[in-house]
């Protein structure tokens, strides 16, 4: 599984670096490529798919030419996202054509969020695609791709009435061991907030909850597989309210006591979530629970009211910096991260001047920050005083410049620290591994590869341009 390379990214629009794996299923095997775009939720998404193509037969291929099906998971946050959409699939079908002609067959499929706001389109478009699947109907990716075996090309975007995670497979401790000792899970998706330059409502649907008893199984069962820390992913996370054991409704509070619970699993983190969904049992997990980690990406996107007011985030930077202080208040030490979008129609000077003052009263540890840009179908893209994309340039450019300030001087605050730290990876240089801090940054430490999923004391002895490195402080934990 290969994913779009980004820099400053969102954790809605970020990317990471994971395995593309299936299982073997008979001698039939199949070679499956996957290219992920996007978010969080996107990398999971492709992690399931591949287990529901390891039932067919599919086995992972990071060649993408020896492929038998190459499969692209969308993301439709960026701007020209479905565009570049395109461009891969014209270079894909020179492949296909040169496969077809050394007599050998490649499917092409487009599933995530561009299949879903496209449809049919991407068939007109690209006629050697074979298979558009939405993000709510990718547990039927392997019976289309049966139909598609049969001649028909299949676009399968409704929004699915049953759940989909019913349906899918969850790994073999094996195949989950050798994804490594992070995993994400996806509780929620969707969102109800409709906030007018995003196109997730469109995309993915109004907000659905899984209930606590298929979470806790999917959680124990990555433990069982050598996972230590779970990072539990929503489009807005924090708006989760399962079904509980009884049927009545839990709040992403609830579900974390629940979760903490899970002998083995060392930690816990959450996102994307809305400042209107902190609410006080979720606050008091992070004074309440070791194994949540001292982070939080809680997006405000701007400091002016009236723009907060246009974007329809239904808050004000009052309520915002209100809750940072009742958050801060029961935990010191948590790190906070952002987004933040420059050039909103209607956007004055005064208007960005106060996201600037914001952004000095929280200071955060991380943050991302984008220019705006319309996406169609979306109330922004339909509002006048579009902002010249030259000041959109100018203020992004102020804006990063005072975050990644904040961010240097975050990380040199940790100089001298000591700090648990999950091994994670080998590094760049022999005999060294990262890990991850509990406020997310990645940290270089020498350490020896059978360390990998240890928590270990180290002390923090400088920082890189987007890591921190660290000396060994006493035996692991």
């Amino acid at each position: 599984m290969t994913q779009d390379s980004a820099l400053l990214q969102s954790p809605e629009a970020i990317l990471h670096e994971g395995p593309n794996e299936a299982l073997r299923d008979g001698s039939n095997s199949r070679k499956v490529f996957i290219k992920t775009y996007g978010c969080q939720m996107n990398v999971y998404d492709s992690t399931r798919m591949s287990d529901a193509l390891a039932r067919d037969g599919y086995e992972p291929t990071e060649v993408m030419e020896e492929a038998d099906l190459v499969l692209l998971n969308t993301c439709h946050i960026r701007e020209k996202a479905a565009e570049k959409v395109y461009s891969a699939l014209g270079r894909l079908r020179e492949m296909k054509k040169k496969r077809a002609a050394d007599g050998r067959e490649m499917m092409i499929g487009v599933a995530g969020c561009v299949a879903q706001a496209e449809g049919e389109e991407i068939l007109r478009r690209a006629p050697a695609v074979d298979v558009v699947i939405g993000p709510q109907t990718y547990h039927r990716l392997p019976e289309a791709l049966r139909q598609a075996k049969q001649g028909r090309r299949v676009v399968d975007t409704e929004y699915a009435i049953e759940d989909k995670f019913e349906h899918l497979p969850i790994a073999e401790s094996q195949k989950i061991r050798a994804r490594g000792v992070t995993a994400f899970l996806t509780v929620q998706e969707g969102c109800d907030k409709f906030c007018t330059f995003c196109v997730v409502p469109y995309t993915r649907g109004s907000e659905v909850s899984r209930p606590v008893s298929q979470i806790v199984e999917e959680a124990e069962k990555l433990v069982e597989g050598g996972v230590r820390e779970i990072t539990l992913l929503g489009q807005n996370v924090n708006a989760w309210h399962g079904a509980g054991p009884g049927g009545e409704a839990w709040s992403l509070g609830d579900l974390l006591y629940r979760l903490a619970e899970i002998p083995g699993l060392a930690r816990l983190r959450y996102t994307t979530s809305h400042p209107r969904d902190m609410d006080d049992r979720l606050i008091n997990a992070h004074r309440d629970l070791r194994t949540l980690m001292p982070y939080l990406h809680l997006p405000v996107q701007s400091g002016s009211d009236r723009i907060l007011k246009a974007m329809n985030r239904r808050h004000t930077a009052a309520e915002y910096l209100t809750l940072i202080e009742r958050i801060r208040a029961v935990r010191p030490d948590i790190a906070l991260s952002g987004d933040f979008i420059t050039g909103f129609p209607g956007e004055t000077d005064e208007d960005f001047e106060d996201t600037l003052r914001l952004v000095e009263e929280v200071r955060y540890a991380q943050a991302f920050s984008f220019k705006y840009s319309t996406r169609p179908g979306t109330p922004g893209a339909e509002l006048k005083d579009q902002v010249p994309e030259e000041i959109k340039a100018k203020r992004l450019e102020r804006l990063q410049a005072l975050l990644l300030k904040q961010q240097q001087e975050f990380a040199e605050s940790c100089i001298g620290k000591e700090i648990d730290l999950l091994l994670e990876k080998p590094g760049r240089m022999p005999g060294q591994l990262i890990g991850r801090s509990p406020w997310l940054q990645s940290v270089n430490v020498d350490a020896k590869a059978s360390q990998i999923g240890d928590i270990i004391k180290v002390r923090i002895t400088g920082t890189g341009t987007n890591s921190l490195f660290a000396e060994r402080a006493e035996a692991a934990v």
